[in-house]
């Protein structure tokens, strides 16, 4: 038998080199722009965290193409672009962006559908202009679009099969962004965006100038109050999935998330609602803490489904 040809495996280790390359430029990019979502990610499997952080680099990358087509951004020409570059990249004939191969090998492992990114696509669209939603419907739609259809495009790399259970990660990333809204209330105002629905300002008695000015009056803590509950609602009804995921990591992960999340509302309410001299956010320490009370609720899901198994 003949000796292999020095050299003649060298395609196979370059192209898993550039594989490893871009993977590693995806975590990298979610370690400095979602640390949150990093910090929970820590419990998945090594090959289902390169798939989360491939996926974040492309919606980024989603975000920062709309960017780059302000102001006057045909929506519907760039949703086709959006889903023809999709398919290039999926099918190798594009592999500049560095997130490109990561992303490829993901979708095709995961059999992850266009879907999500083109509704992301037109969530994105809806923050090109000024931003003044006149109700709760609007403000629902605009969270799903923008976050939601991110939990959907994570369902298959977590385990949830078919459509059982989306229902509750529609509501997980309709919770998590409306969550956003309430920190971001002064930036999202300083770029001319008012997330909270016209219709509940004028409910509560809170006048746009009272965003403008940083007021924190009466009627505005009610406001959040009732925002926050809204929120926390949504955490809730979302529960029911998360044990219908790979018990791999892929729960405890999700939980982390609920919580983490979650937990910028408490953070919120200790501000007494101020959220326009100071972000609410949580620390390192407190980042731990949420976790153990991720652990616990895993720990009880799993714990009550062996016992139902066992009836």
């Amino acid at each position: 038998m003949s000796a292999t040809p020095a050299g003649c495996n060298r395609p196979d280790r370059t192209a898993q080199s550039m594989l490893e390359a871009s993977e590693r430029y995806c975590r990298e990019n979610t370690r400095r722009h979602a640390r949150s979502f990093y910090f929970a990610s820590f419990t998945l499997p090594e090959r289902k965290k390169v798939a989360a952080y491939s996926i974040y680099a492309f919606c980024r990358y989603l975000d920062d193409l709309i960017d780059q087509h302000r102001p006057g951004v045909d929506g519907a020409a760039l949703v086709t672009r959006v889903r023809d570059e999709f398919a290039r990249l999926v099918s190798g004939e594009v592999a500049v962006p560095p997130f490109a191969l990561a992303f490829a090998n993901t979708v095709k492992l995961y059999r992850i559908p266009p879907e999500p990114f083109l509704d992301l696509t037109r969530g994105v669209l809806m923050d090109t202009g000024p931003v003044a939603l006149q109700t709760w419907d609007d403000l629902r739609r605009y969270c799903y679009h923008v976050a939601s259809v991110v939990g959907l495009a994570m369902c298959p790399v977590l385990g949830l099969a078919g459509n059982h259970g989306a229902e509750q990660a529609v509501e997980l990333g309709i919770a998590m962004q409306l969550t956003n809204i309430l920190r971001d209330i002064r930036e999202d105002w300083e770029r001319g965006r008012v997330y909270l629905p016209a219709d509940e300002l004028a409910r509560f008695g809170v006048d746009v100038e009272d965003l403008a000015r940083c007021r924190v009056t009466e009627p505005f803590r009610q406001l959040m109050q009732f925002q926050i509950a809204r929120a926390r609602a949504f955490y809730l009804r979302s529960e029911a999935s998360i044990p219908m995921l790979a018990d791999d990591g892929s729960q405890l992960t999700v939980w982390m998330m609920r919580h983490l999340y979650a937990g910028i509302l408490e953070e919120i309410e200790k501000q007494n609602f101020d959220v326009f001299r100071q972000r609410a956010g949580t620390s390192l320490a407190r980042k731990v803490a949420l976790a153990g009370r991720a652990y616990r609720d895993y720990r009880r899901t799993r714990a009550n489904r062996g016992s139902a198994v066992a009836c």
